[in-house]
């Protein structure tokens, strides 16, 4: 790009192969992707941005895991409703072979849960950094993060993206996502949104979904 990106419609359509995804065949490859969304970038900052982007197929139809075409369909019909969403999301971090749960004992399992919920202390909480870093991370990407705590589960943890209007709130969740995934990966930490990644009496992780309606006129 010749200058510094201020709007979505000074982007381009692009392609890749989606053979490489498991999103085509190798004899008809190309997916096409639509920016739909801009963040600032975190990471390189500067002028640069993380742009959130929808797939197509050839044909120029939605692609099959292209959920959002669908949904900004829905938020623009009833767009009269002003739906406003907030999102309550819950995940797991595991060592680097996303096997092991971060910060567990190598051989057995944490005390029972009850004093990790919202806790504080090394014997109470791990991964306090990488929340930290990822809080500041979407600050900074304009990504509404609203909040963060200790879950029931040790190396467990939520945040709280919203509230935002219409189709707003997806693009801000999955890029809240992206950039947990990848401050996680300097610190060799592997993110599960697994709704149960633990067996036993160990906690779930959700995704809570609070939504308010307020209509015009």
């Amino acid at each position: 790009m010749d200058g510094p990106i201020t709007s979505i419609d000074q982007l381009p359509e692009w392609n890749f192969d989606g053979s490489s995804t498991n999103q085509s065949t190798g004899r008809n490859s190309d997916i096409y992707i639509k920016p739909v969304s801009i963040f600032k970038d975190p990471f390189r900052r500067g002028d640069n941005i993380l742009v959130m982007c929808e797939c197509y197929a050839p044909d120029g139809t939605p692609h099959p895991t292209n959920k959002r075409e669908e949904c900004k369909k829905l938020m623009d019909e009833f767009a009269d409703e002003i739906p406003w969403f907030g999102i309550e999301q819950e995940y797991t971090m595991f060592d680097h072979t996303g096997k092991h749960p971060y910060g567990w004992p190598t051989n057995g399992y944490p005390g029972p849960q009850g004093p990790y919920y919202c806790g504080v202390g090394a014997d109470r909480v791990q991964g306090r950094k990488i929340v930290e870093a990822h809080y500041r991370a979407c600050m900074y990407a304009g990504v509404k993060i609203a909040g963060t705590n200790a879950e029931v589960m040790p190396s467990q943890w939520e945040y709280q993206v919203g509230p935002c209007e219409g189709i707003d709130m997806g693009d801000h969740l999955w890029v809240s996502r992206y950039i947990l995934c990848r401050v996680a990966e300097e610190f060799d930490v592997v993110i599960s949104f697994d709704p149960k990644p633990i067996d036993g009496d160990w906690n779930g992780a959700g995704c809570h979904t609070n939504i308010r309606y307020s209509c015009k006129g």
